[in-house]
This record gives structure tokens, sequence and C-alpha cells, in this order.
């Protein structure tokens, strides 16, 4: 094993408690903004795991995969703040 393997190796452990950490404020979330923020978060860790899959395995084709994953997770947060912004008041 290579210096660089171990690392990536700690990046998807630390990538993986993030996650964990992220969900449980997904769940527990007083309001729907943090919600919504912890789903974006845990969409970015897994861009993250994803980069590092490929940098592991030198399988390209998921590059493509992480980067279609960021575009579709960004047009979703976009979506999700709109709404926030325009809900009707009570």
């Amino acid at each position: 094993m290579t210096v660089f393997s171990i690392i990536l190796i700690f990046s998807v452990c630390l990538l993986g408690l993030s996650i964990v950490l992220a969900l449980y404020r997904f769940i527990v979330g007083p309001s729907l903004a943090d919600r919504l923020s912890a789903l974006d978060l845990i969409s970015a860790y897994l861009i993250g795991l994803l980069i590092i899959y490929v940098m592991i395995t030198d399988k390209l084709i998921f590059f493509d995969v992480a980067l279609v994953f960021s575009l579709i997770a960004f047009l979703g947060a976009i979506s999700f703040a709109y709404y926030l912004v325009n809900q009707p008041k009570k």
C-alpha cells in the first residue's frame, strides 16, 4: 500500500462519518430548511465519495456520473430554496 492509497481510505472513512452526521441532522432537523441543507450536504459528500472511487479504481466513467449527479443536486437545491423563499405565509 502506498501513502496515497492510505490517504484515500482515510478520506473514505471521514466522508462516511460525515454522511452519518448529516443523516442525523436530516432526520432530527427541527425545520425544513435544516433538513434540506443536510440533504444538500449529503449529496456533496456522495459526490466526493464518487470522485475518490474514481481515483482508487481508475474507472473514469464514474467521474461523468459524479458530474451529472452534482448538476442534479444543484438544481434540486435551487428549487428547494425557491420553494422556501416563496412559500405562503401563515
